[in-house]
């Protein structure tokens, strides 16, 4: 979730992605998400509630498109919200919403939300976990003068005990003046892949290749010579599927895989390190800071023109080839929402009800 008003990000590694179901945002405050797992869905609500210098309005629509993403999670399923709440629930135990090692002294926002967590069985986890206090402040006002626990990671309280742990690492390269809650979450995911792997050949070389071009050919006749008659029409393509298949495996490489992020140099990656070493000199990290981007874009922008140049070159002699290095520019993963459905009346719709 992104927008001038709001920093928050979902970011997920490529084994979780493939779980996601879909996402919606209800505002440019309140996203959610929705992961296949077994035996229950993982939901993850995603915030950023107005700063103190918001009105009440703006709180009170706040907490109402949060009920209504909630409302949209089985009771069942297990529930994680997270992000910035610009509230303080201080280091007062209540009851089983709050915990004892939370950090500073609450104020009004943070009574508000957790009566909401007491409302809705929601439990602010990262004040359960005994942490130097190094470990709990999330924001740094400007000038570093004051620190603040005002980001949280909640879980529903039926799954309290699947929240293994949740701190903060001040040390993270973030450029930010609010600093990573990092929790461990036990829950068994399930990948809603392919029955079956794509195996991907370099087809390509047949065309450069004369070596390899006629021993496929010599490969794949051999094995049509050796398939026998066939009467079912689907046992002759499984026949003349095998034959092509495995004359292939034999003969063709595979395509390599490429590593992300080809355009990063190694004079970058040396420049990162310097950065994140300074972030105690704040002048020479902003300093750093910018040379990393100006290098990032610079190495960027030089990789894409060498691939554009490639595909000019390969326009006319190999199309396939032009192809996949313009997909290796352009493609992006979509998923199944960016935006909400709304009814006559006005609500949103996300969930399709079933009749």
């Amino acid at each position: 979730m992104n927008s001038s008003k709001t920093p928050d990000i979902h970011l997920f590694t490529k084994k979780i992605t493939k779980a996601i179901k879909g996402y919606w945002a209800l505002s440019d405050r309140v996203l959610l998400v929705k992961i296949a797992g077994k035996p229950v869905d993982l939901n993850i609500i995603q915030v950023y509630a107005p700063t103190a210098n918001s009105n009440d309005e703006d709180l009170d629509k706040f907490y109402d498109e949060l009920d209504t993403a909630k409302t949209q999670c089985k009771s069942q399923d297990p529930l994680i919200i997270m992000g910035d709440f610009n509230a303080k629930v201080g280091t007062e135990k209540v009851d089983d919403v709050v915990g004892k090692h939370g950090l500073g002294i609450r104020n009004e926002r943070g009574e508000k939300l957790i009566e909401w967590c007491q409302t809705n069985n929601i439990i602010v986890g990262n004040t359960w976990f005994q942490q130097p206090p190094r470990r709990k402040w999330t924001w740094k006002s400007p000038g570093d003068e004051t620190r603040n626990q005002i980001d949280y990671m909640m879980i529903s309280k039926r799954y309290r005990n699947a929240l293994l742990l949740a701190k903060t690492y001040p040390s993270a390269d973030c450029y930010s003046d609010h600093v990573p809650v990092v929790g461990k979450f036990k829950l068994k995911l399930k990948k809603n892949n392919k029955p079956f792997t794509n195996i991907k050949f370099d087809l390509a070389i047949l065309k450069t290749n004369q070596t390899i071009r006629e021993k496929y050919q010599i490969s794949v006749q051999n094995k049509f010579e050796a398939l026998g008659d066939a009467e079912e029409v689907e046992q002759q393509w499984e026949n003349f599927k095998s034959a092509i298949m495995e004359a292939a495996t034999e003969v063709i490489p595979k395509v390599k895989r490429k590593a992300k992020q080809k355009w990063m140099t190694e004079e970058i990656l040396n420049l990162m390190e310097e950065r994140r070493c300074a972030k105690g000199n704040k002048e020479k990290y902003e300093q750093i800071h910018k040379k990393v981007q100006e290098k990032c874009n610079m190495s960027k922008e030089n990789w894409i023109n060498e691939k554009c140049k490639e595909i000019e070159q390969q326009r006319k002699h190999a199309p396939q080839t032009m192809y996949r290095n313009i997909e290796e520019i352009t493609r992006k993963r979509t998923f199944l929402s960016t935006g909400c459905i709304k009814a006559m009346n006005g609500d949103i719709i996300i969930i399709k009800k079933k009749s």
